[in-house]
């Protein structure tokens, strides 16, 4: 009997970061998101950058790792934020979203993967399930009324 789809599938811990850059009054604006690269379940779909917890990481360690490995950046200080279990037909996974406002180094797409600064509503898609809470969670933050991203 095939487990996939149910519930008792294991999750599996992802990293993921929510760049933010502050305006010129120190409030938050636009965030990145990047296209998932050809080859990759949902290839071409837009997402938070990050990726999967190795054996022993922590979330803040596996966030730093994988975007060193994916962006060519290094990140400063990790602000754990929410959390999030989604149902792929694929995988089961808990995304641990942090958001990171300081990041050194210059943009590399090391994975052929689009990269893009947005705010609301999202202009890029079509948008991952797993980030669409993330942008209603912004939304709420922010006080904005309206659709999220486009559909």
């Amino acid at each position: 009997m095939s487990e996939l789809g149910g519930a008792e599938r294991v999750p599996v811990d992802v990293a993921v970061g929510v760049l933010v850059e502050r305006d010129g009054e120190g409030r938050e604006a636009r965030f990145l998101l990047t296209s998932r690269p050809v080859g990759k379940v949902y290839a071409g779909y837009w997402e938070f950058p990050g990726g999967k917890l190795e054996a022993g990481e922590t979330v803040e360690q596996a966030l730093r790792r994988e975007l060193q490995e994916e962006l060519g950046i290094t990140i400063a200080a990790v602000h754990p934020w929410q959390e999030l279990v989604m149902d792929y037909p694929h995988a089961r996974v808990r995304l641990h979203f942090c958001k990171v406002f300081e990041w050194s180094g210059e943009f590399e797409m090391r994975e052929q993967q689009a990269m893009a600064w947005q705010s609301l509503p999202v202009q890029m898609q079509p948008v991952l399930p797993g980030t669409i809470p993330v942008l209603d969670w912004f939304a709420a933050e922010r006080a904005f009324v309206g659709p999220t991203h486009l559909a």
